[in-house]
């Protein structure tokens, strides 16, 4: 590999640093004569739409990441509609299931509870430790809407940082995908004579949690400069590990901050239409979820910010958002609850329990509706017709994945709202023509948030990642449509621009990180908002 000396300024100082090159193309005669970058990205692609099953197209696009790195990337790029939904959701939910069965070659890291009390050896294992800048974390237990997968998980934490790297730039060498072995509970999968991982039930918490001390204070010290994602945690791990970790270490949780911020950037935009029709005010909006796993619970705090911008107290903002679970509208009086439903819990309730949606919608009276349920067709003829009689324009965002899991469809939202509902989904959907008109969904996808939001942490070198920031990438989403897209009614930019709305994004998360005391690139500080957006998109990397 060439070694390259790259110039660059410290506190004032200029230094060089050494920075790896990329190995040379093959020698002369190793590859065919007429053999061009560009057109073997158009070979590529015709490659894979030969292929009829989506679960052959990730296979594929997996063995083109791992031969052809380039080819792969600018296949993403060029094509990032139609490449995302087969490299993360839906597809990479099947992948997962059957990632056992279709397993090629080594592709992360694995770090099982067998190796409790030397997982630092296995850490300094990975052989890019010095290049790495950002690892994505899973213990398999609740991926997606699919339940317990065990090491079968790893194609989440694969998928996400491929996103990072087509979406924010973020340099290949320098992502580390890591799956936790706990054990499963899936007993399907402990029946199965290819499961890749250990063959026992999960362990008990106690052991988890001292797994995970010693695995994040290893991390910090085999990776100094690494950004830790948490991914697809059980509900309760998912708060725990949060909760213990996120000032101690630069980490973050995806599915309770990212998903939270996403949604928050979506429902913004949402409201101004939705207001826009009505005439209420924004602090009027009410939000009623269904769904109190630790997505759900995580957008609700999230989407608290909303109602604190109208100028609302925290209390108040509390009041605007109810949530519903299996058992139905929570409430004090209903008896023993989780302690993440506490929060959102009503004390303004007192009567029977409330179970049937559309009972709880004409009591509760929202403007908007969220699904995080993973409740195919929670979200029916019934109900969307009660959102839309209760309002110009319902806000309806059906966001469990894949989109077998989805609460509804976009063209069911559009016929039962007589092509009001506001709309925006975890799943992608195809726009729908509606009365002469072309109606576009939203996707409230996470890849609009956490690559600019890793990028940003990254490049400010920041040692936490906190409320302000998630908060700062959410606003700076909010804030990226184009005057075309506002025209359309759209609650999302179109994903095509991720490059661009990921550098405004870091941008944003930048300075909120230096509002916050928690960046180390202190020299970032005294560059204007255009240089420093300029730098950011030097940092990022293009095959």
């Amino acid at each position: 590999m060439t070694i390259v000396l790259t110039p660059y300024w410290s506190n004032g100082v200029q230094k060089l640093k050494v920075a790896p090159q990329p190995p040379p193309r093959p020698a002369h005669g190793l590859t065919p004569p007429a053999l061009d970058d560009s057109i073997h990205v158009v070979r590529s692609l015709r490659q894979l739409r030969s292929k009829d099953k989506n679960i052959e197209k990730y296979i594929f696009l997996s063995q083109l990441k791992a031969t052809e790195p380039n080819v792969f990337y600018k296949l993403c790029l060029e094509h990032m509609s139609e490449i995302t939904p087969l490299i993360y959701t839906p597809t990479v939910g099947d992948a997962c299931i059957q990632f056992s069965h279709i397993y090629r070659r080594p592709e992360g890291l694995y770090v099982s509870i067998n190796d409790k009390g030397r997982i630092g050896k296995v850490l300094r294992n990975w052989p890019k430790i010095d290049e790495a800048r950002i690892a994505v974390v899973t213990d398999g237990s609740r991926i997606l809407g699919l339940g317990d997968l065990g090491v079968n998980g790893m194609p989440i934490s694969i998928g996400k940082l491929s996103l990072y790297i087509a979406g924010a730039g973020i340099r290949p060498n320098s992502t580390v995908p890591i799956c936790i072995d706990l054990g499963t509970n899936n007993k399907e999968f402990l029946k199965d004579p290819l499961y890749l991982g250990n063959r026992h039930e999960r362990v008990p918490q106690d052991q988890a949690t001292a797994f995970m001390e010693e695995f994040m204070y290893e991390m910090s010290q085999v990776f100094p400069h690494l950004l830790i994602q948490f991914e697809d945690f059980s509900t309760d791990k998912a708060f725990e590990y949060l909760s213990s970790f996120r000032h101690k270490y630069p980490v973050f949780n995806d599915d309770i901050q990212g998903t939270g911020a996403v949604v928050l950037s979506g429902f913004l935009n949402a409201a101004k239409l939705s207001s826009a029709a009505s005439g209420r005010p924004l602090s009027d909006h009410k939000i009623l979820f269904l769904g109190a796993g630790s997505a759900g619970v995580g957008v609700a705090m999230q989407l608290m910010s909303f109602f604190t911008m109208q100028g609302l107290s925290e209390e108040e903002a509390r009041r605007s958002i109810y949530l519903v679970d299996s058992q139905g509208l929570i409430f004090d009086a209903r008896g023993p609850m989780a302690e993440h439903k506490r929060v959102f819990s009503r004390h303004d309730y007192q009567g029977p329990p409330m179970t049937n949606l559309v009972d709880i919608l004409n009591y509760v009276k929202p403007t908007a509706l969220l699904g995080l349920s993973t409740i195919k067709g929670a979200f029916n003829k019934d109900v969307i017709e009660t959102m839309s009689a209760l309002n110009p324009r319902p806000i309806i965002f059906p966001l469990s994945n894949p989109v077998r899991l989805s609460e509804c469809e976009f063209s069911e939202a559009v016929e039962w709202s007589g092509g009001r509902a506001i709309f925006a989904s975890g799943s992608p959907f195809q726009e729908q023509p509606y009365n002469g008109r072309t109606l576009y969904p939203g996707q409230g996808n996470n890849m609009y948030i956490f690559p600019g939001l890793g990028l940003g942490a990254i490049v400010a070198r920041a040692s936490a990642v906190t409320d302000g920031m998630v908060v700062a990438a959410s606003l700076g989403l909010a804030n990226s449509l184009t005057q075309e897209e506002k025209d359309l009614d759209m609650v999302y930019p179109r994903v095509e621009r991720i490059r661009e709305i990921s550098a405004d994004i870091a941008r944003s998360v930048i300075r909120a990180a230096q509002k916050d005391g928690v960046d180390r690139s202190q020299d970032l500080r005294i560059m204007d908002d255009s240089t420093l957006t300029q730098f950011v998109k030097s940092k990022m990397w293009n095959p």
